[in-house]
């Protein structure tokens, strides 16, 4: 993969006439979102994010857009009741972020427009019937490429050449598939760097302790933390526990790493909330999800804490640092 860019290789986004953009509704329009994990930093500035693109394509909130907001931090009964509440409002369009969200919402509609973020892949999931055109209420935009776990495992081996064993954490009540869509590459590369996989399931913060901490009993071992609201509602306790047991771990977004984790490569939160925006805005001027075809991220970035590399007493490559796009001293 490049640096900085990874290029969507499905349909990009049409440019959308500015004559349709200037266009005012008779009324205000409704927008719901529900966001899969809680109030952190990281997410607000990404919620921000794509309600100041929507006021730039023209719809702003208290005028001509109502927003009405959940936030389910990695609870699935509270994504569910989120569900409930947001779809009782009647909106227009619903913004939802998860496999596990957007599992609620399905559950409860199949005509209100759907725009989804951090879903892996919605074809596997049966959100969509495929990626061009997605055939039903819902579409919007993936977080990873299909190679990612094999990615991780890379950058593992290549920041902690000593790890012989690494775990893969998974949350199976969270992911549709079970997690498949990141373990099989992950499972597949492991071979070839040396590697024994490990994917350990777990289920609550004692499952991600236990499976850490076994690990931990023995050196050469090392940790990969997949993107998931679960383990993002949990992310200051698993960087204190891989921390704690002296583990090289890769995550899938910066605040990890801004936490103290090692080592992170995913996408730009921000960036993905904001390309979101588009699709919402010609929504609510009357397209239909089914002629949106599902987007992929189009920037990954990698991310790493040279003060815990220190601690674990791992020296960087300097090539590994070079295709950094940050580098936390």
């Amino acid at each position: 993969m490049r640096r900085r860019e990874f290029i969507a290789s499905v349909g990009t986004l049409a440019v959308w006439p500015a004559a349709a953009r200037a266009q005012q509704p008779d009324r205000a329009r409704k927008l719901g979102i529900i966001m899969a994990v809680g109030k952190t930093p990281e997410y607000v500035a990404a919620f921000a994010a794509l309600e100041q693109e929507l006021g730039s394509l023209g719809w702003k909130h208290g005028e001509n857009l109502q927003i009405n907001d959940r936030w389910s931090a990695g609870s699935e009964d509270a994504a569910r009741s989120a569900a409930q509440q947001i779809i009782a409002l009647k909106p227009d369009v619903i913004v939802g972020q998860s496999a596990a969200v957007i599992q609620a919402l399905l559950s409860t509609t199949k005509t209100i427009p759907i725009v989804f973020l951090h879903v892996a892949d919605p074809a596997i999931y049966g959100f969509v019937s495929n990626l061009a055109r997605p055939e039903g209420n819902v579409t919007g935009i993936t977080n990873i490429v299909p190679s990612i776990g094999a990615k991780w495992l890379q950058l593992l081996k290549e920041i902690a050449p000593g790890v012989m064993r690494a775990t893969m954490l998974v949350n199976p009540d969270t992911q549709p598939d079970r997690g498949a869509i990141f373990a099989n590459p992950f499972q597949n590369a492991a071979a070839s760097l040396g590697v024994t996989p490990i994917k350990d399931e777990v289920h609550d913060l004692e499952g991600i302790e236990a499976a850490i901490a076994g690990l931990g009993k023995e050196p050469g071992g090392g940790v990969i933390v997949i993107p998931d609201a679960f383990f993002a509602s949990h992310s200051t306790q698993i960087v204190a526990l891989a921390d704690r047991f002296r583990l090289p771990t890769v995550y899938p977004y910066r605040y990890y790493v801004a936490q103290g984790g090692l080592l992170s490569y995913g996408v730009n939160n921000v960036d993905l909330f904001v390309q979101a925006a588009p699709y919402v805005d010609r929504i609510l001027r009357g397209a239909k999800p089914s002629d949106l075809p599902v987007q992929q991220p189009t920037r990954f970035q990698l991310v790493i804490n040279m003060k815990t590399a220190k601690a674990l007493n791992l020296t960087v490559p300097q090539s590994l640092q070079a295709s950094a796009d940050e580098v936390i001293e």
